[in-house]
């Protein structure tokens, strides 16, 4: 279950941008320093304000850069239509120019914002490819910012964005800011090269022009992700306040990060693995603060809010404080009934339930371990609390995913109707292979068999009162291109005109290049070179083989315990961390049985860190 009220559904180039550079801005929390004897650092959402604050990710990196004193970082956000008309790319905080700044950081979300990358640095009047910024100069002669991305969007699979980048994180941002901030107060004025050479040399970073990204090139290196391993060293709710953006005034908590849950279809679930959590007492002090500065309105964000395993005590203490409480991401097994009940009393308009499938086939495959009673358990106490809304979350040509299947979405959201007399909505989102998960070799459904599916759910529904909301199968397709592409798709982002983005105009400017989509969409043959193999994401691809093998028996698989006991099942934890608590001996490890992930088997080990090590 999850309420996506902290959930922004994002459109090819999202139009709202609420503020312009040097207008006046209804802010909270921006930073204001001066230049003379800083480092200049610009941070930039490839997207609009309206998006790009709502990421509490670019609030974090802007905390953690501003936090050194001989710093400066600013803001930079794209604006539709900005580049057409001319207009200069400007930070948000001094109107400065893009190019004024040392380091140029781009927090990249989703695969879409490639598109505004490209047309960004071309309104900035920087050289997009990084091999021609190496060869040339600006009019003064000075070097061109150090150019680095990261974030979901790149750090699983950099290699569409490679060529345009000096250097790319793999991994978290918090890891990787203190080295790099060493690197830049050490630069010279004129040594790019050796500050590249430094970069490849550092734990995390990806260097694309001193790294081939083919394994079997004989200078072949991955990099292996940076991972925060001890989530309470740092602060990770909201620094800024605004009201133009989807989460307008509210304060941000990021509670855990990571899953231990591992549906097969889902980047984050392995991206951030392991599982870590914030401890009850700061969560609680970060809203305490918050609340009494005005910000009433609090916003619980992980992957599955409902997997902390205090979740029940912190959802009590924000209700007592008087916080109106929103949440990213539930769970229903087990179903936090005083989170919902929270949620419920102070003011939340939606409850979502996300089945992701119809059939429990369907579900075992894609290793998405709630039943069905557990979903209409869920519904029913939407219904109790008097949710005005229901939402449904489906997607849509998973593998192996048959009309029977189609048909069992059907009657999922009619039996919901029959629990739930209020607003029901449900979307039914293409299912598109990701890199670094077991479905990664798995080919996308044709975007005419996805469509067709989705008018059946459509007619079948809506005659109910159903509103019935389905992604475009054909934008898709283009995601599913850049998730699992190569640096070839590079000539294709450099062909494509500002403004003038289509699914149409993609798929001429590939065929212009040489490239056919089912390189890209089509299945992988296992064992085979990949593009993202340079990135060492943690998890071994003999723990996706084992994964793979399970969905084809429609079997679920391991689950990751959160960090309060020690598996090595998936290779993403070494044994010092996985065991800092000590061992797992006389404890249960249900993850290494399989089967459902339930957070109450870890609760006696939850009981004894906290005892015994004061976590």
């Amino acid at each position: 279950m999850k309420t996506r009220s902290m959930k922004k559904r994002r459109t090819p180039n999202n139009a709202r941008n609420a503020v312009a550079p040097g207008e006046a801005r209804r802010e909270e929390g921006a930073v204001a320093k001066e230049w003379g004897g800083r480092i200049p650092i610009a941070l930039t959402m490839p997207n609009s304000y309206y998006v790009g604050m709502s990421s509490l990710a670019l609030q974090l990196l802007y905390r953690a850069f501003n936090q050194a004193e001989d710093v400066v970082c600013e803001r930079i956000f794209w604006e539709k239509g900005a580049a057409q008309a001319g207009r200069p790319l400007l930070a948000l905080e001094s109107a400065r120019s893009a190019a004024d700044f040392q380091a140029w950081a781009f927090t990249i979300s989703w695969e879409m914002d490639y598109f505004n990358v490209v047309e960004m640095l071309r309104q900035a009047g920087i050289p997009p490819l990084a091999a021609d910024r190496a060869a040339s100069r600006r009019w003064d002669g000075s070097p061109w910012p150090l150019l680095i991305a990261g974030g979901p969007g790149v750090t699983m699979n950099p290699e569409p964005m490679a060529p345009f980048f000096d250097a790319i994180l793999i991994g978290e941002g918090e890891a990787a800011i203190p080295g790099l901030l060493d690197l830049l107060r050490s630069a010279e004025q004129d040594a790019h090269d050796q500050l590249l050479a430094a970069l490849d040399a550092t734990p995390g970073w990806y260097v694309p022009q001193l790294r081939p990204s083919h394994r079997d090139h004989p200078r072949f290196r991955p990099v292996k992700r940076l991972w925060v391993r001890n989530l309470p060293d740092y602060a990770t709710s909201s620094t800024l306040y605004t009201p133009d953006t989807e989460f307008s005034g509210m304060h941000l908590m990021e509670i855990a990060r990571g899953c231990g849950r591992g549906c097969r279809f889902c980047l984050a679930g392995y991206v951030y693995r392991p599982a870590r959590e914030q401890p009850l007492e700061r969560l609680v002090a970060s809203a305490e603060a918050a609340v009494a500065a005005g910000h009433t309105k609090v916003g619980l964000v992980s992957a599955a809010v409902s997997d902390h395993t205090q979740i029940d005590a912190l959802a009590t203490e924000l209700q007592r404080m008087g916080a109106s409480i929103s949440a990213s991401s539930m769970r229903m097994d087990p179903i936090s009934v005083p989170l919902i009940r929270a949620m419920a009393e102070t003011g939340a308009r939606n409850l979502t339930v996300a089945p992701e499938a119809g059939s429990q086939r369907l579900r075992n495959v894609i290793n998405k371990t709630q039943t069905e009673d557990q979903m209409m358990t869920a519904v029913s106490l939407a219904q109790e609390f008097n949710f005005p809304q229901l939402k449904l979350y489906f997607m849509v040509g998973h593998p192996t995913e048959t009309d029977d299947d189609i048909q069992a979405i059907i009657d999922f959201t009619l039996a919901a109707r029959t629990r739930f007399k209020r607003r029901i909505a449900i979307n039914a989102t293409p299912f598109v292979p990701k890199a670094h998960t077991p479905f990664q070799w798995e080919g996308m459904a044709p975007a005419r068999t996805i469509r067709t599916r989705q008018k059946s759910i459509h007619k079948a529904l809506a005659r109910h009162g159903v509103d019935v909301r389905a992604d475009s199968p054909d934008w898709a397709e283009v995601q599913a291109v850049l998730s699992r592409g190569d640096r070839r798709l590079a000539d294709v982002l450099l062909t494509m005109e500002p403004g003038g983005l289509s699914v149409r105009s993609f798929f001429a400017a590939m065929e212009a290049c040489g490239l056919e989509r089912e390189q890209y969409t089509g299945p992988g043959e296992i064992g085979a070179p990949l593009p993202w193999d340079v990135v060492e994401s943690g998890v071994s691809e003999n723990y996706f083989h084992y994964e793979l093998k399970l969905a084809a028996r429609s079997e679920t698989g391991l689950s990751c315990p959160p960090d309060s006991a020690g598996c090595l099942s998936c290779r993403a934890c070494d044994a010092e961390w996985a065991f800092r608590y000590g061992e797992n001996d006389a404890r249960p490890v249900p993850g290494a049985r399989g089967g459902p992930w339930r957070a109450q088997d870890w609760q006696p080990w939850t009981r004894l860190k906290r005892d015994q090590h004061g976590a």
